[in-house]
């Protein structure tokens, strides 16, 4: 089947089988930080965006992305770069395997809601598996970030 659509702000045009999953796709085509975890939408760990709505790619064929926008961290750099420091001097990076699926998600969250409460953040975050640092540094990072804009 034939797709066209907009990946990290680069028309794209392919032939895909019914069945690949958007995960797939887009590892293919160079976007490495959308990483494959659970393969039944539990984990987090393959969140894009498509049309600034985060989405689970594992569980996405690619052929419902045919006409829309898809952006994974590769294309989002530098509006991560913003906050993900705040997110490392906590140590909530340890092995840094849930960043890019915690950072999409912390970016549908800041677009959506600039001026969220703790309860909203937790609430916003609560499919990202992170298994080595625990939620409470990435919640204080995005925080201080927060904390650090209103200064």
């Amino acid at each position: 089947m034939e797709i066209k659509l907009k990946l990290n702000g680069k028309n794209i045009l392919a032939s895909v089988e019914a069945d690949t999953v958007l995960l797939d796709f887009l590892r293919d085509k160079g976007c490495l930080s959308v990483k494959r975890g659970c393969d039944t939408s539990n984990c987090g760990l393959c969140t894009v965006l498509m049309d600034g709505k985060p989405i689970l790619s594992c569980s996405t064929l690619a052929v419902r992305a045919d006409g829309h926008e898809i952006h994974t961290l590769e294309g989002l750099q530098e509006e991560a770069s913003d906050f993900v420091g705040f997110i490392a001097d906590q140590g909530a990076d340890q092995c840094g395997f849930c960043n890019p699926g915690l950072v999409m998600n912390t970016i549908a969250l800041l677009r959506e809601n600039p001026d969220p409460t703790d309860d909203e953040i937790r609430a916003y975050l609560a499919g990202n598996l992170c298994r080595c640092s625990g939620y409470d540094g990435q919640l204080r990072g995005i925080r201080n970030y927060l904390n650090s804009r209103k200064a």
